[in-house]
């Protein structure tokens, strides 16, 4: 089957942005587009999404903002530009829907593409939605998979979403039946520095004590000597993981540290702590974020039989150039292992994949 057709640009304003657009698809054919666009164009998100609905006829739309935005080979960060992808399914083998905000809009949501349970779906999700995560694992129960791809936007203005049409809030998303074919694998950015550790005391989102030890005496333990005595220097260096359990892989969660208690002893993080859970401390590093991606390339290519008709990228807004270095090299990565096929994607205040909200990691979804 024919690979899908792609398009990207940047420029001085949106309709300069559009316009380059529109003349790349000019003759593209298909039936459902994706659309990512940089906060620079955020206001007339909705006029760059007429002119690609008018230049193409393709009705049904999905995508959202980001800070920077992803194309085959190529990242474009805190300028004017979008990236837009034109997929061809067949007619019943996809649905757009929108306005999730909340458990409740999940459980009316009827996920069903063709007449049957949809297999999987991609969002794109409200950061500042704090029911965010439950809907995400809910939503992900209504799929015959259990899984789905996408991020949460990124914008220093409107956080604008596509489901065809332009809103805000909530999630939102394609679903698809189990017609369509995909590949998808996740890439961590940071790497444990030491050893799993019970969490023996807590309180919502602040530690205690691990193994029965004040929180902050293990956490600086584990950081080592160098970055105990520089405390100042952990901010965005040093993160908490969050053991995923019954994962085969060793995967985890990371989530921010927000804060410690030199008197008390107490460490605080980005995420509710429940007693008898599990938590190691992570380092932010570009040389095993660069491993992790050649692994999750090569396991991804292995299982392919064919080549890839398109492909989307969530990368977190902590990889990019400060992991990867500039240049977009984390983009080239992807197009030196698959080649140069259609990939669009935006750089994510979080990531989604199978049924967890993730951070500094990548997801790559192919379309086979």
């Amino acid at each position: 089957m024919a690979q899908f057709r792609y398009a990207h640009a940047n420029g001085k304003d949106w309709r300069e942005v559009a316009q380059a657009l529109a003349k790349q698809l000019e003759g593209a054919s298909g039936n459902l587009g994706f659309l990512y666009a940089t906060d620079r164009v955020a206001d007339h998100l909705s006029d760059i999404l007429a002119l690609v609905r008018k230049t193409t006829g393709v009705v049904h739309w999905v995508g959202t903002v980001g800070l920077g935005v992803c194309a085959t080979g190529r990242e474009y960060l805190d300028e004017p530009a979008a990236v837009v992808m034109i997929g061809d399914f067949e007619p019943d083998a996809f649905k757009v829907f929108s306005g999730i905000a909340g458990e409740d809009d999940v459980k009316r949501l009827e996920l069903k593409v063709g007449g049957s349970q949809a297999a999987f779906a991609l969002v794109h999700a409200d950061p500042y939605n704090q029911s965010v995560s439950e809907i995400v694992t809910r939503l992900a129960d209504k799929t015959e998979s259990g899984f789905l791809v996408g991020g949460l936007t990124s914008s220093r203005q409107q956080n604008l979403q596509i489901a065809d049409r332009v809103m805000d809030g909530g999630v939102s998303g394609v679903a698809f039946s189990d017609t369509v074919t995909i590949a998808t694998r996740l890439s961590q950015g940071c790497t444990p520095i030491g050893p799993k550790h019970a969490v023996t005391g807590a309180q919502r989102n602040i530690l205690v004590t691990l193994d029965g030890r004040p929180a902050l005496d293990v956490f600086l333990e584990d950081i080592g000597e160098e970055l105990a005595g520089e405390i100042e220097r952990i901010g965005g260096l040093v993160f908490v993981g969050l053991p995923i359990k019954g994962s085969d892989t060793g995967d985890y969660l990371v989530r921010n540290l927000v804060g410690i208690d030199p008197s008390n002893k107490l460490v605080a993080i980005g995420e509710i702590i429940k007693e008898e859970s599990s938590v190691m401390f992570c380092r932010r590093d570009a040389d095993t974020a660069q491993e992790d991606m050649t692994r999750m390339l090569d396991s991804i290519k292995q299982g392919l039989y064919g080549e890839p008709r398109g492909a989307v990228y969530y990368s977190c807004l902590g990889r990019g150039a400060s992991l990867f270095g500039p240049s977009s090299e984390e983009l080239k990565m992807i197009s030196a292992s698959l080649g140069d096929i259609p990939l669009v994607g935006f750089f994510c205040n979080g990531e989604i994949s199978h049924n967890r909200l993730y951070g500094y990691t990548g997801v790559l979804t192919l379309f086979l």
